[in-house]
């Protein structure tokens, strides 16, 4: 009988008798410790934990800071610029981002940065860097706590109405024939990050006003230690209708977060005719940087244009 239901089923006849389980097999995790320790899984609680830990820790220096500079920003001297970049690069370590340096600020002051835009976190960054106040539009001067920060770094406001584009312009040429630097971001708005928006000439009518303008290219490179790629941007990048507190949070979670900031070599903004080729001899140096660190390629500070009837830089 045992033959017959063999030969009705030949298949059943080559199945081995140990395959045929009621139960799948399961294995358990080979790894010491378990779940906890085991590193090809994800792990959200570490994650969260990491981040709740740097919040509070930035909220403590925040709050530690805020009186210091309150009352620095009332002495004479510059005392309060340089706390102001303790204050911001502290920050971007707590944050969780080692910021590299390639090149060296300007000292020739008063000078004009120019940088490319972002992110929020662009920020601190450069606010750790360089020892020069930051242009924000108006909208910044109205969210909670960041108004507070941004008022005791002596952020310049400009609303980019008409009616007060001239008083704000005045605003900044008289911080700077006092001797103070300016960030200034001509892009006029952040974005995804893989790429720089065209520099608006507006912004380059107080160029005349410093001494050197010296472009700025910032990129955020790693994540988790390895190269970041399109697909990492929005770790960085703000744009859009992303909130703070959320990309924030997204972004502490994570490790191993890098940004380089190549300050190029600067020059005075009377070496090129007008706003138009200042807003477009700037950007071409600014993207040339960025692209090189986005292909993670090696990156030096470019030379400025040549003056004009000269050979060379």
């Amino acid at each position: 009988m045992d033959a017959v239901a063999r030969a009705s089923a030949p298949i059943d006849a080559l199945r081995p008798r140990r395959l045929r389980r009621r139960k799948p097999l399961r294995f358990r995790n080979g790894l010491p410790g378990g779940r906890l320790f085991d590193v090809f899984a994800d792990r959200p609680l570490g994650g969260r934990l990491r981040a709740a830990r740097r919040l509070t820790l930035l909220a403590l220096w925040t709050l530690l800071c805020l009186p210091i500079q309150a009352v620095l920003i009332l002495l004479p001297g510059s005392a309060k610029i340089g706390f102001a970049r303790l204050y911001h690069a502290v920050l971007s370590r707590l944050i969780g981002l080692r910021v590299q340096v390639i090149g060296a600020p300007c000292r020739d002051g008063p000078v004009l940065f120019v940088s490319n835009h972002s992110s929020w976190l662009d920020i601190p960054v450069l606010g750790g860097v360089l020892p020069a106040a930051f242009v924000a539009k108006s909208e910044v001067g109205t969210w909670p706590v960041i108004r507070t920060i941004a008022h005791l770094g002596r952020t310049v406001f400009v609303s980019r109405s008409r009616g007060t584009t001239a008083r704000e312009a005045q605003a900044m040429r008289d911080r700077m024939a006092a001797g103070g630097s300016l960030i200034l971001f001509p892009e006029g708005t952040s974005n995804d990050g893989t790429r720089e928006l065209p520099f608006r000439t507006s912004f380059f009518a107080i160029a005349e006003g410093a001494r050197r303008i010296q472009p700025v290219s910032v990129v955020y490179d790693r994540l988790g230690g390895l190269p970041a790629c399109r697909r990492d941007r929005p770790h960085f990048a703000w744009y859009g209708d992303m909130d703070i507190a959320s990309h924030f949070w997204r972004l502490a979670r994570r490790s191993g977060a890098r940004v380089t900031v190549v300050l190029h070599e600067p020059f005075p903004p009377g070496r090129l005719p007008n706003r138009k080729a200042l807003a477009s001899e700037t950007q071409r140096i600014v993207r040339e940087g960025a692209e090189r660190l986005r292909q993670n390629r090696p990156v030096v500070p470019i030379a400025p244009p040549a003056a004009p009837g000269a050979a060379g830089p």
